[in-house]
């Protein structure tokens, strides 16, 4: 279609003549100028942008450059090549740990795969279901503290755990449940649960650590127990910018506190928790392997061995590597699934969404 001249020019009826459209000339000097004020902006705020450069630094060594490492999920492992210079094996690995063909152990190793699988969905699963409410749970009763400097304290002692290493909190516990030759030697918590009648002196004795089914539960509890305080910085934060007037008005009407909690404090601090329990399913399947390498022993890898340490024994302690990343990204894959499942519904029930 042929442009005319009315497509960019405008009529001045003063001097009779076409002239240029005094909006077109500022897009056009803004889109001509573009990168110059871009580069004058970077200059003027030059100190924020070099807070960006390890952030930057961290997600390039760390998050983009190991992707390169994913070409191992379809290549075999050669330690002797490059991972570009490998032979090419199609999805093999994927195979193997889905359905157990392609070698003699391939059944072994897939029995294995879908049992650390289950594991860490149901360790995330219980984590996400007992140790999600927990945080806004807190962050409620520091709301109704009304001494500042008692709030002050009890967040410090909530805040504690989260601040202490991977190491010294597994230790911790292990301390806690350990064995012993006699009740008297086992772990507090061991003693404590076997005077009630709980457990048996014999589980006892033996340890809460070597018996699986009690894996699970000391997972989640010390999980609770080490990030719940932390946690709910960001509840507690959402829940102080809540106006006055609204509670205020809530009193006006009757409401007690729970009524306030009801009707105020939770619908206020509603795209809140949304955003968090997005974030949270989104990590759902990316289950922290220090805590469990440092915690699980051969005896309970029945309910203890996750993704991340399978990974681990057969990609760093053994040789195959390339089983072992196929095993990591079939992980993430269903991870991302899960954060665009989660953002959909909650965008379409709640018109709250992370994009």
């Amino acid at each position: 279609m042929a442009l005319n001249v009315t497509d960019y020019l405008i009529f001045d009826e003063e001097s009779g003549t076409y002239i240029e459209n005094p909006e077109q000339v500022v897009r056009d000097d803004v889109e001509k100028h573009h990168w110059l004020n871009v580069m004058r902006t970077v200059l003027k705020d030059w100190r924020l942008y070099l807070m960006l450069v390890p952030m930057i630094l961290v997600f390039l060594l760390w998050r983009y450059f190991p992707m390169y490492e994913l070409l191992g999920c379809f290549k075999v492992t050669d330690d002797s090549k490059l991972v570009a210079d490998q032979f090419y094996s199609g999805f093999s690995y994927f195979r193997q740990l889905i359905m157990g063909v392609g070698s003699s152990g391939a059944a072994t190793l897939s029995v294995e795969f879908w049992r650390a699988f289950r594991n860490t969905f149901l360790l995330s699963f219980y984590g996400l279901l007992f140790g999600f409410p927990t945080p806004i749970i807190i962050a409620l009763f520091f709301n109704e503290v009304r001494s500042n400097i008692a709030r002050s304290v009890y967040q410090v002692l909530t805040y504690l755990p989260k601040f202490m290493s991977t190491v010294v909190m597994t230790s911790l516990v292990t301390m806690l449940v350990r064995q012993g030759s006699s009740i008297s030697g086992a772990g507090i918590i061991s003693q404590f649960l076997a005077q009630l009648g709980w457990i048996s002196p014999e589980v006892a004795n033996a340890g809460l650590l070597n018996n699986p089914s009690f894996f699970r539960a000391i997972y989640q509890i010390s999980g609770i127990w080490e990030t719940a305080g932390y946690d709910s910085i960001v509840f507690f934060a959402a829940i102080i910018a809540i106006s006055p007037t609204s509670y205020e008005a809530a009193q006006i009407d009757g409401a007690g506190k729970m009524a306030q909690m009801k009707y105020v404090v939770l619908p206020s601090i509603l795209s809140t928790i949304v955003i968090m329990l997005i974030t949270k399913i989104g990590s759902l399947l990316n289950i922290g392997y220090e805590k469990v390498l440092l915690l699980y022993k051969p005896e309970t890898y029945v309910t203890a061995d996750v993704v991340s340490t399978f990974s681990q024994r057969y990609g760093i302690a053994g040789v195959m590597k390339g089983m072992a990343s196929a095993a990591e990204m079939m992980n993430n894959v269903i991870g991302m699934l899960l954060v665009i499942g989660a953002n959909t519904i909650a965008r379409k029930a709640s018109n709250v969404s992370l994009y």
